[in-house]
């Protein structure tokens, strides 16, 4: 996606899978442009469900990374009543700065808080920090509202993946550097065996391969599978 509306030519634009915020979507369909609309289902659910908790009046909390392209489109769907964070110490940190730039900051002792997740974060990461952020909040609040929007295809991923590492002495995760769910991915793997995380097959260095015999292969959601066969033809030119 563009930088800048104000960079886009031509009559039609392509929202990308990450989505975006209403904000924007309303500056997009101003100037009655052709819009593509590529928001991920799993996506557009999560941004339903934060444009429906906001509307009911609850405090918004994020799981997920606030500078991330998904996130804050869910930070604009949580109009002004949303904010993110990876840790209940985040927030306890950010509510506690001279300056609380949004609702959501200034109502921490709201009565009612709802609860979502940026779709590519793990299960395991999403249950515990809602079990800490309930066991923090307990004593303020009235009704705290969890609502799973994690992609389950992404938990699918995640979980197969996991079962290759125990099996594997090398895992090599093919996926953009910057991409949320790959990231997930050479994390979760390199918890349980030596992991590397390439772009493309040109990264993977012999040194890797010394010893190993059982290679495991695993991508991201967008990876092309042009990207997995070129690293599968490098693995086998090493071997």
């Amino acid at each position: 996606m563009r930088a800048s509306l104000e960079d886009t030519t031509g009559t039609g634009v392509a929202i990308p899978t990450h989505g975006v915020g209403p904000d924007v979507l309303s500056k997009l369909e101003a100037p009655k442009l052709h819009i593509i609309d590529a928001t991920c289902p799993i996506v557009k659910r999560a941004q339903l469900a934060a444009a429906e908790l906001a509307q009911a009046d609850f405090t918004i909390i994020i799981f997920g990374e606030e500078e991330h392209s998904e996130v804050k489109g869910l930070l604009g769907w949580a109009q002004g009543k949303g904010m993110a964070a990876l840790s209940v110490k985040q927030i306890i940190t950010a509510t506690q700065g001279n300056v609380i730039a949004s609702k959501a900051k200034q109502s921490l002792l709201s009565s009612r808080f709802g609860v979502i997740s940026q779709t590519t974060q793990s299960k395991a990461s999403f249950t515990d920090f809602t079990s800490q952020l309930i066991s923090t909040l307990m004593s303020k609040t009235t009704e705290i509202r969890i609502i799973n929007t994690l992609c389950h295809a992404i938990q699918a991923r995640l979980e197969t993946a996991t079962k290759l590492a125990r099996k594997s002495q090398l895992i090599i995760v093919i996926g953009g550097h910057n991409s949320a769910n790959t990231k997930r991915l050479a994390e979760a793997c390199s918890s349980i065996v030596e992991t590397h995380l390439v772009e493309t097959a040109e990264e993977i260095a012999q040194s890797w391969l010394d010893g190993k015999h059982r290679i495991g292969i695993t991508a991201g959601a967008s990876t092309p599978d042009e990207a997995i066969q070129e690293v599968i033809a490098k693995l086998n030119s090493l071997a």
